[in-house]
């Protein structure tokens, strides 16, 4: 307390000679950065950093607090050049966040990946044939978006149907902001679900989110090679809004549909990155020889530093390919009582799913294929 009487006693004999002539007469013979405001006090700082006071109430708002960033940043722009350092150091640094992948990815090889093939599951219930018409109408609706067309056998090398490297880059971008979509919902759901149940899930939350992140890792690596317009940003806006709320009732009332559709939405994406392979083989895509592979795929992936862009469509396609082996597989099973095999070890002297690409089934595994 007797500090505090020392401070004010200070503070008001330095208000009394401010208004002094004298002074005043004496201001006026300095230079004017004598008079320049200062945003630190040096009395109240040694006071709270010592800790030997203690402030209560309006006492304790009258002391100015400076954070501790804001120290740094003066003395960062003090020994910074031009105006656009200064404003470029302002911002945080973006690029230097160091985190560990939470599922991490498993090893494939090459002859794995190159042995990925364009397959279908034919539909053979009312619930598949919904799932396979809904698929149909997205995918009408993502080629218009993203100006894709198809082409025919033997057509892929005519001028209405060729892709170049931005456009290939732009139906990725899109494609992987809707696919990482469903393996949350589903997750989401079933993990609500455990918790209003009170018991566990069979292991499908951890399968479902784990699908979720890979499809984010996929959007991640591409928004490093190519940088959405604002127009496309305002359809992932808009697409994304409407399918969550989509799929998220539809998951609610069945999910053995919504995982058929994604078995389906899958087919598709291999069906595209597949001629995307074709186009680079061809080459049809020759800035892309050029392009460096961005760290975070090497990382998650862990390629080689020598990889190329061939090599990361593999290992997309190949990611991809094990979520259409997954949703259809998740399909077959019983929702409600049936455990999630990819999350299983067993072994019976059979063949069994695994989290790899070692036993993997383009139409999924039956339910009397699995080891119970």
């Amino acid at each position: 307390m007797s500090s505090l009487i020392a401070l004010r006693q200070t503070s008001t004999r330095a208000a009394a000679l401010r208004t002094s002539p004298s002074f005043i007469c004496m201001a006026t013979s300095l230079p004017r950065a004598a008079f320049a405001p200062r945003r630190h006090f040096s009395v109240f700082s040694s006071v709270r950093d010592s800790g030997s006071a203690t402030f209560t109430g309006n006492e304790a708002a009258q002391i100015p607090t400076i954070p501790q960033d804001e120290k740094l940043q003066d003395q960062t722009l003090k020994s910074s050049g031009t105006e656009k350092e200064k404003t470029s150091l302002m911002k945080p640094d973006k690029h230097n966040y160091f985190t560990e992948a939470a599922w991490p990815h498993p090893i494939y090889t090459v002859e794995q990946m190159k042995a990925i093939d364009i397959a279908h599951r034919e539909s053979r219930t009312f619930s598949d044939k919904v799932a396979l018409f809904a698929i149909r109408v997205l995918r009408k609706s993502f080629d218009i978006a993203t100006g894709y067309r198809h082409p025919k056998p033997g057509q892929e090398g005519m001028t209405e149907f060729r892709m170049t490297g931005d456009k290939w880059l732009t139906r990725f971008v899109f494609l992987e902001s809707i696919a990482g979509v469903p393996g949350m919902v589903g997750g989401m759901v079933r993990h609500l679900h455990s918790l209003r149940a009170l018991r566990r899930d069979r292991a499908w939350i951890e399968t479902l989110l784990e699908e979720a992140y890979n499809e984010r890792m996929h959007l991640l690596t591409f928004l490093k090679l190519h940088k959405p317009g604002r127009f496309m940003r305002l359809m992932l806006l808009g697409g994304q809004g409407v399918f969550f709320n989509l799929f998220f009732i539809c998951y609610l009332i069945s999910p053995r549909t919504c995982h058929r559709f994604v078995g389906y939405l899958e087919e598709e994406a291999i069906v595209t990155y597949t001629r995307c392979l074709e186009d680079i083989h061809a080459g049809r895509l020759p800035d892309w020889q050029k392009l460096e592979i961005p760290d975070i795929a090497k990382q998650y992936w862990k390629m080689p530093d020598n990889c190329t862009i061939e090599d990361l469509i593999l290992y997309i396609r190949a990611d991809e390919a094990k979520h259409r082996e997954v949703n259809h597989t998740l399909s077959n099973l019983d929702q409600k009582i049936d455990r999630n095999p990819f999350a299983l070890k067993i072994d019976n002297g059979k063949p069994q799913p695994t989290k790899g690409l070692e036993t993997i089934k383009s139409a999924g595994w039956e339910r009397d294929e699995i080891a119970a």
